[in-house]
This record gives structure tokens, sequence and C-alpha cells, in this order.
């Protein structure tokens, strides 16, 4: 195992300073998919509503989004904002920013399909029923439009997880950057490091997105 590199693992805490690596990109992600869901279902409604100059922002929105790569979406945020408008913002919160953006636009486009792929039907009963749109939506459309998300959410969320690796460029600590300072620190006395903490960070975040992927699967079954 010491060929390999694993032995570094044992040395002071290591371990733990992974797992702590691990906690910052998982705070990061909970806290920019939170946001995420919460602003996608918002706009997601919205752009069901056939607004001509609200179709054209949002899918304005949308395009930017998916053509702009999320690194250098970060060290606009990061180094642009710093540069051009004097803010001190702080790497982890630049993080959140970016991922939230990237993730709303993401969420919002999710929501809108799953919104309009219900049937029509639906909504003309509830309109039968005397009630109003809003009424339609929480008690008719949202239900079912949650139900429908569950498992594209499921794939947002692990994707966001797996993205927070970038953030080690704009200096955030998190696992990646970890296991970069503690292969640098045993290079002389573990030159094999790089291996056994490279296999240990893929394992810490196939368990993460791994155990998503089961709670999605036991609240399908739960709601089917």
């Amino acid at each position: 195992m010491s060929n390999l590199g694993f032995d570094v693992l044992l040395k002071g805490r290591n371990m733990i300073r992974l797992l702590e690596g691990l906690w910052v990109s998982l705070r990061i992600s909970l806290i920019a998919v939170l946001i995420s869901i919460a602003l996608g279902l918002i706009i997601g409604t919205i752009m069901t509503r056939k607004n001509p100059v609200i179709g054209f922002i949002t899918r304005l929105y949308l395009e930017t989004v998916r053509i702009m790569p999320q690194m250098v979406l970060l060290f606009i945020v990061f180094f642009g904002t710093t540069k051009v408008l004097g803010i001190n913002l702080e790497a982890e919160i630049a993080a959140i920013i970016v991922f939230s953006f990237w993730g709303t636009a993401e969420m919002a486009d999710l929501v809108r399909g799953a919104l309009e792929s219900i049937p029509k039907g639906q909504k003309e009963g509830g309109m039968s029923l005397g009630l109003s749109d809003v009424q339609i939506y929480i008690y008719i459309l949202i239900p079912q439009t949650v139900r429908r998300l569950i498992p594209l959410t499921i794939n947002l969320i692990t994707r966001v997880i797996k993205t927070t690796s970038l953030v080690m460029m704009i200096g955030v600590v998190e696992v990646l950057k970890v296991g970069q300072q503690i292969i640098e620190a045993n290079r002389t006395s573990s030159p094999n490091a790089a291996f056994g903490i490279y296999a240990v960070v893929f394992m810490l975040y196939f368990v993460l997105c791994w155990s998503i992927s089961l709670l999605s699967q036991r609240l399908e079954k739960r709601w089917a």
C-alpha cells in the first residue's frame, strides 16, 4: 500500500483535512443548489407565460450560461468585481454566486419543460373548479412538476458537486486543493502520493454522488 501512496493518508491529519475539504465543496454545492431550486422554480414558471420580452431575456440568460465556461464565470465574478467595483469578495462567496447563477438557469429550463409536459386538461380542470391561476399552480401544476423534476434535479446536484473542483482556481481550499497540498508536502518521502490521494478523492466524490442518487431512487419509489 505504501508503494501506491495510501500511507500518506495516515500521517498527521491528512485524512481529516481531505474530509474538511470535501465539506467545503459540499457546503458550496448545497447553498448554490438551494438558491438554484428556489429561483429556478420562479423563473421557470415565468418562462411558461409566453411573453415575448420575458422569453427573449430568459433565452439570452440560458444561452449565456450554456456558452460561458464556469471557470470563466468564476474569474469574472471573483477577479472582475474586485478590480472593477472595488469589492472585497471572498472566494467562497464568489463560487456560490457563480454556481447559483449557473444552477438557476439550468433549473429554470427544467421547470419550464416539466410544466409544459403536464397535459393542458389539468389546468383546464382547475379553471372549471373556479381556481385562480395562482391556486392552479400551487395545488395542481407545481406538485406534479416537483415529482417529474426529482431525477433531473438530482442530476443537476451531482453536476454542481463535481464542478466545485474548479473553485480551487480562485483559492478556495476544497478537497482537490487539499489533496494537492498533501502531495506537495510529501513529494520527497512519498513520491507515489498522487495516486493514493487522487484515488481517495475519487472515492469521496463517488460515495457522495452515489448516496444522492440512491436518495433520489427512494423518493421516486415513495412518490410513484
